[in-house]
């Protein structure tokens, strides 16, 4: 899950502004992994709740039976109970909730909240970065938190990206944590709120695999055994070239990492991507997406790798120029910026959001938009996509040069019938637009905007 890329795109599009003067999804319903009910119900009351990325900080907005509430906290190093410093860490800008991650950790029926912070400080050791679990509890996150065990190190920016999910079978919540560098650690379960937890490995690259800088993590049932599997998304070099890979780690009673990566832009890497597991044409084995935003001068791409027996086998390319989507691949588009997969016409695919931020509507330059591609038996392809743009019928407001519509999206049950609900933001506003879900896919009949960020975990 790969929360810090609406904070980074957001960061820098808000100094810009101002020195300018203005301009088979890893489910949160994670049966695999959870003794609570949803893998994020933080207050065991049934409902999933929604852990949102902040700046140097994280919102809970908890969830009722129709969807989010209006009750909510936000919560910083400076927080009660929460172990650390905010602020400047060693001459970084602090880090801590820009990746988030949910389950229950120690099986207790409330979901509970693994934050990120890259950037802090720990033993004297500048940018050591660290873990720290948010315990759930019937009055919610916030009664308790722990930090996750590590040997503090300078700059291997413990934290970098984090995943939850069932890496070993066992049914119990384990947590993967990847450092600024090429390691993974897979933390097993259970869990402990004294900061005790299961067996910890460490996963790194071989040199057969092109050496891999991590930029990302996606979990999710690849191969058709209970275990979760992992893949690793990073930069590497082939004949001194740096090009955008994806490793794979398959679950496991022993998790076994393949000696081969995936090449996924032979010509640039993606620094910060983001992708989701999902079982797009129902075959059994789920198909990792993956961004490539820089694929064609920005145009942007979406690479699909199949899933096999034993892990990745063949993949496909999806652009704005493949048949039935609706826009033209142009410079700069950023098609596949933000993704997110889910079910949206109750027809058991998986079907898949892409963002496309710096599309042009109308003569508005970057307003950005949304396309949804259908899963199938084929996958997903262009056929029956839908679009959307704040040009579209029904949808508020109006194309906006610099919005950069697109740049958050999120698929997920909202109002609890049963189908995946759009939620769409531009991480330079405050507000996202919620499109809910029928039979025919999204409709626009009754859009609304929410307070909430499509920046929670999938």
């Amino acid at each position: 899950m790969f929360t810090r890329r609406y904070l980074r795109l957001a960061l820098a599009t808000a100094a810009a502004m101002s020195l300018t003067g203005g301009l088979l999804t890893l489910s949160v319903t994670n049966a695999d992994a959870a003794a609570a009910k949803h893998a994020d119900d933080f207050n065991g009351d049934g409902y999933q709740d929604y852990a949102t990325t902040g700046d140097g900080s994280f919102t809970v907005t908890y969830g009722t039976a129709t969807g989010p509430g209006t009750t909510f906290k936000t919560f910083t190093q400076n927080s009660a109970g929460v172990p650390g410093n905010s602020g400047d860490a060693g001459g970084y800008v602090d880090g801590f909730g820009e990746d988030l991650a949910a389950a229950d950790l120690n099986r207790d029926g409330y979901a509970d909240l693994a934050v990120a912070d890259r950037s802090e400080k720990v033993g004297g050791k500048v940018s050591a970065g660290a873990v720290t679990i948010m315990w759930g509890a019937k009055s919610g996150l916030g009664t308790k938190a722990t930090r996750l065990p590590v040997k503090a190190m300078s700059h291997p920016a413990f934290g970098n990206e984090l995943e939850t999910g069932d890496f070993n079978g066992d049914g119990k919540a384990d947590l993967a944590v990847a450092d600024g560098s090429d390691t993974v650690y897979v933390y097993r379960g259970g869990f402990a709120k004294s900061g005790t937890t299961g067996k910890v490995t460490k996963h790194s690259p071989t040199p057969m695999t092109d050496v891999l800088e991590i930029t990302g993590l996606v979990a999710g049932r690849v191969t058709k055994d209970k275990a979760t599997d992992l893949y690793v998304l990073g930069q590497g070099y082939r004949k001194d070239k740096m090009i955008q890979y994806a490793w794979f780690l398959r679950g496991g009673k022993t998790i076994k990492p393949s000696s081969k990566v995936v090449a996924i832009n032979n010509s640039e890497p993606d620094y910060d991507p983001t992708g989701v597991i999902a079982d797009f044409d129902k075959d059994g084995y789920g198909e990792l997406a993956v961004s490539d935003v820089p694929y064609n001068k920005s145009a942007g791409s979406v690479v699909v790798v199949r899933g096999g027996k034993t892990g990745p086998t063949t993949k496909y390319r999806l652009t704005q120029a493949t048949s039935g989507i609706a826009t033209a691949a142009s410079k700069g588009d950023c098609f596949g910026y933000a993704l997110s997969a889910g079910d949206t016409n109750r027809d058991s695919y998986p079907d898949l959001a892409v963002g496309v931020c710096g599309e042009k509507v109308g003569s508005a330059s970057d307003a950005g938009g949304v396309h949804i591609l259908r899963g199938g038996k084929k996958g997903l392809t262009g056929t029956g996509s839908q679009w959307f743009t704040r040009a579209t019928a029904g949808v508020p407001g109006d194309p906006k040069q610099g919005e950069m519509f697109g740049s958050a999206v999120r698929l997920r049950d909202l109002d609890g019938d049963g189908d995946k609900d759009l939620l769409a933001a531009s991480v330079n506003f405050s507000m996202s637009l919620y499109f809910r879900a029928g039979a025919s896919g999204i409709t626009t009949g009754t859009v609304t905007e929410l307070s909430l960020a499509p920046s929670f975990p999938q």
